[in-house]
């Protein structure tokens, strides 16, 4: 069965079609319903592509998610610096949907950072790719406008390191007390936050020697952890 009239109300199509019944009516003249069958059938053998609806979220939101993982999984100084950096996007797209931010948007704030320096603007790339692969990875985003990008060119300088003949020209122009100060420090190669947390029993003038306690602090299985060595300096100058 195709196209066929019905007295008083018209034309009408019908046919089946892998077990399944399809038909419609009213059409005025045979040609008409017959056009409209054909059509039907380059729809049911050709269907369209289902556009799948984009993964989305607030950008503000992915931040926070970000953030916290960070908190929970890295260092406080690792997380301290997620935190700025996150501020900044905050205050550029906090109101935006991820899908809404755009690679030239994220070009323009990357020569703003830029203009501080290398260092700067391949740091914010760095945060704020690792920032948006966590979404994706997360399947909570589909869109990735910091993808593309390449890093700054950075000139690497070579540190000085100080020979001892000028370390202890600036100890000698230093303040007395600050000169007791900084011969520890190049006696014992310790930390400064060491040094203040010394007493008086931690230091042998007979044996002329200084105990040091070090404390090591560690990430390991996602648990924050430290743990503290005793370290023992002998010097001349004690």
């Amino acid at each position: 069965m195709s196209a066929y009239l019905i007295k008083g109300k018209g034309w009408r199509y019908e046919f089946v079609m892998k077990g399944e019944r399809y038909t419609k009516a009213w059409f005025k003249t045979k040609t008409e319903a017959k056009q409209a069958e054909a059509k039907k059938r380059e729809e049911l053998k050709n269907p369209k592509p289902v556009q799948e609806k984009p993964i989305d979220m607030a950008f503000f939101d992915l931040v926070n998610l970000r953030l916290n993982y960070v908190e929970s999984h890295n260092s406080a100084e690792h997380y301290r610096s997620y935190l700025y950096l996150g501020r900044r996007w905050v205050k550029k797209w906090g109101e935006l949907m991820c899908s809404e931010i755009t690679p030239k948007m994220v070009e323009r704030h990357l020569e703003e950072r830029l203009i501080i320096s290398a260092y700067t603007a391949n740091k914010d790339l760095r945060y704020l790719r690792a920032t948006i692969n966590y979404g994706l990875k997360k399947n909570y985003i589909s869109n990735n406008p910091a993808e593309g990008f390449d890093f700054f060119p950075v000139e690497k300088k070579v540190k000085y390191v100080p020979p001892i003949e000028d370390i202890d020209k600036v100890i000698a122009v230093a303040k007395p007390d600050d000169q007791d100060f900084l011969w520890i420090i190049q006696e014992t190669m310790a930390r400064v936050g060491e040094i203040n947390k010394l007493l008086w029993e931690d230091v042998d003038l007979e044996r002329r020697f200084i105990e040091i306690f070090q404390q090591f602090r560690y990430l390991a299985m996602g648990f924050k952890s430290s743990h503290s060595t005793l370290r023992n300096f002998y010097g001349n100058n004690l």
